[in-house]
């Protein structure tokens, strides 16, 4: 008939596989025999986290681990035999990536410790969402700003004809018929002369007249 130590290792070893069916790969869960701290790990789930196999020391999990100190409590309180749970404390894994773990410690009929479960789960990922969401959040919170009001067809005419100016003086030292023809059409590819008035504002600005505007919008559509 199996000990009671191994009674409950049986079910622990089942506990282990039936968790890693259902945790993501950012959560390790281990089973240790206290007994063999040189190779504790007797099944392990997710072993990437913290680079562990079966066999591995206990030792080698990861950092600030205060699944000791549950084990070194167990070892020292005398004539009980109820597990000890320390949960959601911090460690670091041997990469440096911040882990939240959770250790019970089992004892036998006679109060002394003789297995563990751990997880450790690895908090980078989880990190990096909280830190999108918070974002898209604070944004989402952020005073709703009034609709920018739309420039009137004046301003956006204006808009129009100040650039192709701009940019067509910009094409030439001396301000002469190529560069106000290039205006013209900037002016026309900017949808202006679809406005009525456009083409005695367009004349205005280019110093020109009316017929000569005309003259120019013949010259661009004939190509």
């Amino acid at each position: 008939m199996p000990s009671e130590r191994q009674l409950v290792l049986n079910v622990l070893h089942a506990t282990v596989r039936m968790l890693g069916t259902v945790l993501g790969r950012n959560t390790e869960v281990v089973l240790h025999d206290l007994t063999r701290p040189e190779h504790s790990v007797l099944a392990i789930v997710n072993g990437h986290l913290s680079g562990r196999q079966v066999g591995s020391p206990i030792l080698a999990g990861p950092r600030h681990d205060r699944g000791f100190d549950a084990v070194l409590h167990a070892a020292l309180e005398k004539g009980s035999q109820a597990p000890v749970v320390i949960g959601n404390y911090p460690t670091l894994g041997h990469d440096g990536k911040a882990f939240r773990s959770a250790t019970v410690v089992f004892r036998d009929a006679a109060g002394e410790p003789f297995a563990s479960l751990c997880v450790n789960t690895d908090l980078s990922g989880i990190a990096a969402a909280q830190a999108c969401l918070e974002q898209l959040l604070a944004t989402a919170e952020e005073p709703a700003q009034p609709p920018a009001q739309t420039p009137d067809l004046e301003q956006l005419m204006t808009r129009i004809i100040d650039g192709a100016l701009q940019d067509a003086r910009a094409r030439g030292v001396r301000f002469g018929k190529a560069q106000k023809l290039e205006a013209v059409r900037q002016m026309h590819d900017g949808g202006l002369f679809i406005v009525k008035g456009a083409v005695e504002k367009a004349a205005a600005a280019l110093g020109v007249s009316r017929y000569t505007v005309y003259n120019y919008l013949e010259e661009i559509r004939n190509g």
